[in-house]
């Protein structure tokens, strides 16, 4: 299936394009990830994002090679994400510990790197590594994730090259405008992690009633809430019927009143955030699963 409004149409500060949705895969398996990446690029997703945390990066590479398989396509008609590991933070060891992520991914570079977690003392430290694998072409672009002001702040203070990306909790209860207006003003696209607020969003009585009104349903009102306030979605699914429906929101358009209304949601109350994860490991689960197939 050929989908034009899934490829690239948002140009980061480095001018390289990403797409405004993609599949995210957090939590799944290592089996499943690569059903749904395979799912998805059938149903014509180009932006694939994961993590070495996930312990699934293995799965997303096999996912990709039977997608592109199926649907005619090559690498680079794909924008790939994978993100720095918390364990492996630091100057060196990130460059060390890429090489090992992009054989499992079974490609030569990424389209993007992120840092997954600002771990304090060594995030500057991890940037410097980071910058070395983008001028080494490893990386096409870099970013972080979960950064807030203060820290992205002292990043930007420090930094050579200025972050593409960061990718946040964001969703209509959860807008962090603080954040959001630090990035734009430095030209960091933002990109929405937990676009759904983990489905717990969806029985809202004001979505519902809009999705009803536009004969969608209240997740792709949410998403496409999110799409018009220029931010990136990486909805996680592995069911296909829902990797379908979440691409499926490029035919309709919130008007500014359902906006406004939608933007009255936010409470900033966050499923987890980053005082509670100053880690240096692995706090999810055996860092072995990593290469579990």
């Amino acid at each position: 299936m050929h989908n034009e409004a899934l490829e690239p149409k948002i140009k980061l500060n480095n001018d390289i394009e990403i797409p405004v949705l993609g599949l995210g895969v957090w939590k799944a398996s290592n089996a499943k990830a690569a059903t749904a990446v395979s799912m998805a690029i059938s149903h014509g997703y180009v932006l694939i994002d994961t993590a070495k945390q996930y312990g699934n990066e293995l799965g997303v590479g096999n996912g990709i090679q039977d997608g592109l398989k199926v649907a005619g396509k090559n690498r680079d008609d794909l924008f790939i994400t994978t993100k720095v590991y918390s364990g492996d933070q630091g100057y060196q060891p990130s460059i060390d510990a890429i090489d090992g992520q992009l054989e499992r991914l079974q490609t030569d570079h990424v389209d993007l790197l992120l840092m997954h977690w600002p771990v304090n003392d060594l995030y500057n430290e991890t940037w410097r590594g980071m910058e070395q694998i983008y001028h080494a072409g490893k990386a096409r672009a870099i970013g972080v994730c979960n950064f807030d002001v203060e820290r992205l702040t002292d990043l930007l203070k420090n930094a050579s090259v200025t972050p593409a990306i960061n990718q946040i909790e964001f969703n209509p209860r959860i807008h962090q405008q603080a954040v959001v207006d630090l990035c734009r003003s430095k030209g960091i696209q933002i990109e929405a992690w937990s676009p759904l607020g983990n489905g717990k969003l969806l029985e809202l009585p004001l979505l519902n009633n809009i999705a009803v009104a536009h004969k969608k349903t209240s997740a792709q009102v949410i998403l496409r809430w999110e799409v018009q306030s220029n931010v990136i979605v990486i909805p996680k699914s592995v069911h296909e019927d829902r990797i379908a429906e979440n691409a499926d929101i490029f035919d309709f358009s919130l008007s500014a009143d359902e906006m406004d209304q939608i933007n009255q949601l936010n409470e900033e109350h966050h499923s987890r955030w980053y005082d509670d994860y100053q880690w240096y490991g692995n706090p999810d689960g055996d860092p072995n699963r990593i290469m579990q197939a």
